[in-house]
């Protein structure tokens, strides 16, 4: 039996607007624990995504984090998996693009997002390794 990525994607996903201050994405990356997160407009329309990466490059370059926005640093040609989606499909974008997340839409609209390893936990049976 084939997995769809609506069944091992991650919900709620925390998505920022094109305007937010990049100082505040970081923030939320960091006190999420995440790498990165997608911008919507309101409706929640995928418009770009935003990584620690990119994050990085903006402070290397000598930028000042509280004067940009999402939108000055966000990649805007970003690949999106409809929840119906197969999971072989997420899994060639992640080897053909070198990303570690791909947002998932329903009607076009962010309903999640599939990391690499929500696919892989999909894929696999029971581990043979134990916690305590």
């Amino acid at each position: 039996m084939s997995m769809n990525v609506g069944q091992v994607m991650s919900r709620p996903v925390l998505a920022t607007t094109p305007r937010a201050s990049v100082r505040d994405i970081a923030a939320q990356l960091v006190r999420g624990g995440i790498s990165g997160m997608p911008v919507t407009d309101r409706d929640g329309k995928i418009v770009g995504i935003v990584t620690e990466y990119d994050i990085v490059n903006a402070l290397i370059e000598g930028k000042t984090l509280e004067n940009l926005s999402a939108q000055d640093i966000m990649a805007s040609d970003t690949v999106a998996l409809d929840v119906s989606a197969e999971i072989d499909d997420a899994l060639k974008i992640f080897k053909e693009r070198h990303v570690l997340r791909v947002p998932v839409t329903e009607n076009g609209k962010l309903v999640g997002i599939l990391a690499r390893t929500d696919a892989l936990r999909g894929l696999l049976d029971e581990p043979e390794f134990l916690i305590f």
